[in-house]
Parts: C-alpha cells; sequence; structure tokens
C-alpha cells in the first residue's frame, strides 16, 4: 500500500530531526528511502513550499517522490489535490497527524495513521527472516554418520601405511 506523507508533519514527530535544521527534508527522504526498501512500498512525501514547488528531481527515487507545495500553497492543498485524482483512495496509507488531512482523506477513502504511529513504525526493529532450522538428529543417528564417513578416512590411513 503506497503512503502519502505531510512531511513536515512528520518531521516534527521525529526525534532527533528538526524544522529548523535546513537538511530536514532531505533526512526525513532518505529514512523514508530506507523504510520503503524493507517494507517494499512506495511514499509521496509533500513539504511545504519550495523554491520551484513540485516535484523534486533532485530528491525523488523510484521508492519515494518528494513533492514540494508551489510558492503561495501549502502541502495540505497538494495532499488534497492528489487524494482526488487518485484512483483508488482506498489502496493508499495517509500519513499525518493534522486533522484536517486526516478528515479529507478519510473523506476520499484512505487509510490514515498519525505521524506518531509511523514513526513508531519506522523506529521498530527489522523482523528477523523466519529462520529455517536443520531438523534434529537423535545420538543414534549422529553415530550412524560418523561411522558412515570416517570408516572410509581409517581404510585409507591403514591402506596408506
Amino acid at each position: 500500500m503506497p503512503l502519502l506523507i505531510d512531511g513536515h508533519n512528520l518531521i516534527g514527530k521525529i526525534p532527533g530531526l528538526s524544522l529548523a535544521d535546513p537538511d530536514d527534508e532531505v533526512e526525513l527522504v532518505r529514512r523514508l528511502q530506507r523504510y520503503c526498501r524493507h517494507h517494499r512500498r512506495r511514499a509521496v512525501v509533500v513539504f511545504d513550499a519550495g523554491v520551484l514547488g513540485g516535484r523534486s528531481g533532485a530528491l525523488s527515487t523510484p521508492e519515494v517522490e518528494v513533492v514540494f507545495a508551489p510558492a503561495g500553497r501549502h502541502a495540505d492543498d497538494v495532499i488534497r489535490e492528489r487524494l482526488r485524482k487518485i484512483r483508488d483512495p482506498a489502496g493508499w496509507l495517509v500519513v499525518s497527524s493534522d486533522r484536517e488531512i486526516q478528515r479529507i482523506a478519510r473523506q476520499a477513502g484512505a487509510r490514515v495513521v498519525s505521524a506518531e504511529e509511523f514513526v513508531a513504525e519506522m523506529r521498530a526493529p527489522p523482523s528477523a527472516p523466519h529462520e529455517k532450522r536443520a531438523p534434529r538428529m537423535s545420538e543414534d543417528e549422529i553415530q550412524e554418520w560418523l561411522d558412515l564417513f570416517q570408516k572410509p578416512r581409517r581404510a585409507r590411513r591403514e591402506r596408506k601405511g
């Protein structure tokens, strides 16, 4: 399920990131890329006004599309428009703690998760892959294998000697 993320809203909820930091968007995008690769998801992250507005070719990757609201507009406006244009909003998860964005997303039919809940998911340790364990052998089976493989060595040593 792809994600539609209110970028600055999410930054404000991540420990160690600050909206006052000029590199906050880049750091969030880096973390989202890692998350999306690990979970095999795609995301669109929308930030408030950038210099030019629109899609950022410099920050976007196959996993994470980065969009800046054009001058005079807000990320909320871009998110609202995206939700209207999405063919299947029920297949999307909107990440924001902004109650208005949550309301709009629900009205469009999208699923919603708060920024705090998403941060907790991002910070959760990756689940360990299911380990396949070799079947346990009985002591008799172990001895049978040892006898099977040790006998030829003894025979070879006796022939050499």
